[in-house]
Formats: C-alpha cells, sequence, structure tokens
C-alpha cells in the first residue's frame, strides 16, 4: 500500500508538501558515544609525553626515513608490477586445455601460497649455500655462462624475486576469478563476430574482468606496500629497517615507529584514492546515461 492509498483510506487526499525522516535518537545518542571515546583517546595520545611528538616531527622528514621511504615505493611498485605479469599468465594457463600447463600453473600457486614469505626471503638470501653459481650451457655439456650466485642474487635482488613469486601466485588467483566472472556467452559472442581466442581475451573479457580484478588487486597492493616491511630481516634497508637502524642508536623507539606507520597510512590513502578513479574507469558503461553526460 503506497502513501497514497493510504490517505485515502482514511479520508484524506492532501498530501504533504514535504515527508519529514523519522528521528533516530539512537544513532544520535551512539555517535555522540563514539566522537566522545575518539576525542579522548585522541587527547589521551597527544598529552603523554611518552610518545615523543618532538621526536616524531624531527625525523618524519629525514633523510635517512625519505630514503627507506622511496626503496619501500620502489621495491612495491616493482614487486607488483612483475607479480601482474607473473600472474595474468598463471591465469591463463590456468584456464588452459592442456593438462600439463594446467598442472603446472596449479602447482605453482599451490606451493608459493603455502610457503610463508620470511620463509622464502631467507632461502633466496641463502641461494647461494645450494647454487655457489649460475650457469647457461649445453644439457650435459660445457658452460656457456657462468656468474656468482651472489652477484645476481643481491639483497634487492632476493627482496624482488621473493615478493613477486609470493605475491604472483595470489594476483594469478585474482585474475583467474576476474576471468571467470565473465559470462561464458561474451566469449561465444566475441567468436561470433569472428575475433581470434586472443582479441577477444584483450578487447571482450579482460574489460569486463577488470571490474571485479581492480579491487581485490588494489587490497593485494596494499598488501606488498606493507609486507616490504619483512625484507628488513636481509638487511634491506627500506623504510622500516632505516627507522630501526636510528632507534637502534637513539633508543626513540615509539617515535620512530609512529613515524614509519604514518607513512604507510600514506601511502594506502594514496592506493586507495587511485583505486576510486580505476574503479569509476572500468565501471562508467554501467553508470548510465548520467556517466555519459559527465564524460562529454
Amino acid at each position: 500500500m503506497t502513501v497514497s492509498d493510504h490517505l485515502a483510506e482514511q479520508g484524506r487526499t492532501d498530501l504533504p508538501s514535504r515527508i519529514l525522516t523519522r528521528k533516530r535518537y539512537g544513532n544520535a545518542v551512539a555517535g555522540v558515544i563514539v566522537a566522545l571515546l575518539v576525542a579522548l583517546l585522541l587527547t589521551s595520545a597527544f598529552t603523554n609525553d611518552n610518545f615523543s611528538w618532538p621526536a616524531f616531527g624531527h625525523y618524519l622528514f629525514s633523510p635517512a626515513i625519505l630514503a627507506g621511504l622511496g626503496r619501500t615505493v620502489e621495491l612495491a611498485v616493482i614487486a607488483m608490477a612483475l607479480s601482474i605479469v607473473v600472474g595474468v599468465v598463471l591465469a591463463i594457463l590456468r584456464q588452459s586445455s592442456s593438462k600439463v600447463l594446467n598442472a603446472v600453473s596449479g602447482a605453482y600457486i599451490w606451493v608459493f601460497r603455502a610457503t610463508p614469505l620470511l620463509v622464502l626471503l631467507l632461502l633466496l638470501y641463502n641461494f647461494a649455500a645450494l647454487y655457489p653459481r649460475l650457469s647457461l650451457g649445453v644439457p650435459l655439456g660445457p658452460d656457456l655462462f657462468s656468474v656468482e650466485t651472489n652477484s645476481v642474487i643481491t639483497v634487492a635482488g632476493a627482496a624482488i624475486i621473493g615478493l613477486t613469486l609470493h605475491e604472483a601466485a595470489y594476483c594469478a588467483e585474482i585474475f583467474r576469478a576476474g576471468l571467470i566472472s565473465v559470462e561464458h556467452g561474451q566469449r561465444e559472442a566475441a567468436e561470433a563476430l569472428g575475433m581470434s581466442s586472443r582479441l577477444s581475451l584483450r578487447r571482450i573479457v579482460l574489460p569486463q574482468a577488470m571490474r571485479a580484478i581492480v579491487p581485490p588487486l588494489t587490497n593485494q597492493f596494499v598488501n606488498v606496500v606493507k609486507t616490504t616491511s619483512i625484507v628488513s630481516v636481509i638487511s634491506m634497508p627500506e623504510l622500516l629497517y632505516s627507522a630501526q637502524i636510528i632507534y637502534a642508536r637513539t633508543y626513540e623507539t615509539i617515535p620512530l615507529l609512529l613515524v614509519v606507520t604514518f607513512w604507510y597510512l600514506v601511502l594506502t590513502a594514496v592506493l586507495t584514492v587511485g583505486q576510486h578513479y580505476v574503479e569509476r574507469h572500468f565501471n562508467r558503461g554501467r553508470q548510465g546515461v548520467p556517466a555519459l553526460k559527465e564524460r562529454r
């Protein structure tokens, strides 16, 4: 029953000029309580001398911290870019009709999802103990090219390779989920138009799959940014390791950890804003006429 029917049943035909929303006193009380708790929390933090806010301000833009921040960003971007490339290949192989390719892709995803990143980094860091030299040559014949393992897998190399191998397994599952979210009829329609498999994947399937891929992929990128802190175990001078070096000398542990937290919050905020625009780009076809007007 509509509002008009209800009024007509009561013998009233005059509609109110404005419909008032119901006042929700419970929400207002809960909002006030939460705001008070947040204010108490902030007051406690900013009036507690143990937080050492002057030291926080002193180290926030220090050259060592900014250099570590730059290495963190560089490491995360390189590892994520390589992970996306490997993940796309693995996701395509996972959907291949070849049982061998399917099995190899599945085994890769299983192994690197099961292996903790810390263990993987330590294995790569000590890879020279397994293979002191890396060589390329004829099978059962002479070596054509040979180098020492430590000259190839440096600290930075171990960090990038470890993060890429680990994150590619998760990216592969994200891309596979996006690909199977596209209805099979879309592929059949592309085939009916005479498109090749590669062209239909690039022009039809992937653009639609990206709507399901972007949110979890961005979440994975945020996770990679934070996970770079693990490479401090192999003495990679990223953000956290740079802070550890400083507070090992000055004993100002809390303000340095707050500085690290602040920069991770900034990086996550930047990625969140980027996610908003990327999502809007891939969802523009679902926003109807207003979106078209906005584009014009």
